[in-house]
């Protein structure tokens, strides 16, 4: 099983779209795939539920909010309990002898941070390295439990920010995806986020290193870049536009992290809402579709690039 989390400071850039997609191609050639939404715009979950079926079938009880409440994530609800199976797209990936599986994000997801926070800290330094290991891990542990063994691929969507929930998604990763539109603002940030991924991958490997004996159960982490996607890409005469052909070449010559070569083009009908079908355009774009065969094209060289490293 590889854990990835799929993020970027700036919104905007495809990254929804990318999960859901990367989620179903990869389930759709036979894999069993979980999908955590940690965004509380919830624009993954309202890919593969309508509005109104999540309104009567989820929000109250089956929500990541629900296992992020109380004194202790999870204390309450196990993660596995909160497994979603969308019917639509599961109609199409068992054929392949895939699953795709969800769990849902919600609004009020946007207030853990602070409940997080306000578990942080203690009357001596022990006690605080053991509520900053507790706190941080919380989703790590949550995926080790055997619910989850029998998945392939684990990704996450993060919400663009690097508030405590998505840090409890970095510590839980093996990799790190970077979705970004090949211009300054949608790229400006990615340097900062790879230093506060080794800033936070640094604390937590310290506190680890104090807790004698793993204790606490904490073990070390180090997850990986699995590169950079461009998405959402302006193509003229058959290839990108000249501004984003520089900004991609600009990003590439400053090595901050591997950049995949696979890109995908804009189209509205693959970055715009989420439509009422469930099921990703990706499953069923036609055989001439550029998008699709590029969605297709990018998923093989992410499966590569987090089977190959380890």
């Amino acid at each position: 099983m590889q854990v990835v989390s799929v993020m970027n400071y700036k919104g905007g850039v495809g990254k929804t779209t990318l999960t859901a997609n990367l989620a179903a191609e990869i389930a759709n050639v036979g894999h069993r795939v979980l999908m955590i939404d940690l965004d509380p715009q919830a624009n993954l979950t309202f890919s593969f539920y309508t509005v109104d079926d999540w309104t009567s079938e989820v929000r109250e009880a089956r929500t990541i909010k629900r296992w992020y409440d109380g004194e202790i994530p999870g204390r309450d609800v196990p993660l596995d309990q909160l497994i979603l199976t969308p019917e639509r797209v599961n109609d199409r990936v068992k054929e392949n002898a895939g699953q795709l599986d969800l769990v849902s994000s919600h609004l009020g997801l946007i207030d853990i941070d602070l409940q997080l926070a306000s578990r942080l800290g203690g009357t001596t330094l022990a006690e605080s390295k053991r509520k900053f290991l507790q706190v941080h891990g919380c989703l790590k542990v949550a995926l080790q439990a055997p619910a989850f063994r029998d998945y392939d691929v684990i990704l996450i969507d993060c919400a663009p920010n690097f508030g405590l929930v998505t840090k409890t998604a970095i510590v839980a990763s093996d990799f790190v995806l970077v979705p970004a539109k090949p211009d300054y603002l949608s790229t400006l940030g990615i340097g900062y986020l790879k230093g506060s991924v080794k800033k936070l991958v640094e604390e937590y490997n310290a506190y680890v290193s104090h807790d004698p004996g793993g204790r606490d159960g904490a073990r070390h982490i180090s997850p990986e870049f699995a590169g950079i996607a461009f998405m959402m890409m302006q193509i003229h005469a058959g290839q990108p536009i000249l501004l984003q052909r520089t900004q991609i070449e600009e990003l590439r010559e400053a090595d901050i992290m591997p950049i995949l070569e696979t890109s995908v083009r804009n189209s509205p009908r693959y970055f715009a809402e989420a439509g009422p079908t469930g099921i990703p355009a990706v499953l069923h774009g036609s055989a001439n579709d550029p998008v699709s065969a590029e969605l297709r094209a990018l998923t093989k060289e992410f499966v590569h690039a987090i089977t190959g490293r380890r």
